[in-house]
């Protein structure tokens, strides 16, 4: 499969790059910044040098041309305003669903945050990411005609991975590594019937294949 993957310098992102191209995989990045080409050729995937927050729709549908799947892991990132939040993890993420629409590319993968929620109150900045998350959550699910997966992970660390999981509709609070989200996006893609699907991923105990096949149904 050709992967286009938004956020590309993120680090579940260089996470999942890595392992989608050892699986033989054509994966792209997209990013911001010039200087995180080399990063991104480290990690087996072709850099994409286009900024979501200023880019047109038709823009983006041309990286996403001749894409089998598309994964949103874009985020403004930590010690950014409420601002951002809107323009990158709400704007950013509807921008690249419509992109993908236009573009015929209907395996859309999102990751999103555990609590998203675009009713969620507070005036924090965590608040509006809550909020910001939620609300893209929402367009994708529901004004979308794509196939996707909304994945929602716990609190990030960057433990090593287990490869053990708890990925369910509702799993509780928890943590998970940034590995063990990347494998499991990884699977996500690999397996087309978990599409329709809105998931909570922590730390468990059941491993990451096992974990995906049971949320599909197989």
């Amino acid at each position: 499969m050709r992967i286009v993957i938004a956020g590309g310098h993120g680090r579940i992102a260089r996470r999942l790059e890595r392992l989608l191209s050892a699986g033989g995989h054509e994966v792209a990045g997209i990013i911001r910044s010039p200087e995180q080409s080399a990063d991104l050729r480290d990690a087996g995937a072709e850099p994409v040098v286009l900024d979501l927050e200023s880019a047109s729709v038709e823009m983006v549908a041309a990286v996403l041309q001749g894409a089998d799947a598309a994964v949103f892991a874009a985020g403004a990132g930590a010690g950014s305003g409420a601002d951002r939040k809107a323009t990158v993890d709400r704007d950013a993420a509807i921008l690249f669903a419509d992109a993908a629409e236009r573009a015929g590319v209907r395996r859309h993968v999102v990751v999103s945050s555990m609590g998203a929620d675009p009713d969620h109150e507070g005036d924090e900045v965590f608040d509006a990411y809550r909020r910001a998350k939620g609300e893209a959550d929402a367009y994708v699910t529901s004004r979308t005609g794509l196939d996707w997966t909304i994945l929602r992970p716990g609190i990030l660390t960057d433990d090593a991975g287990t490869g053990l999981v708890h990925l369910a509709a509702d799993t509780g609070r928890g943590t998970v590594p940034r590995d063990d989200v990347a494998a499991v996006l990884a699977e996500l893609l690999e397996t087309p019937a978990t599409a329709g699907l809105t998931l909570e991923l922590v730390t468990g105990t059941v491993p990451v294949t096992v974990a995906v096949r049971d949320v599909a149904g197989n």
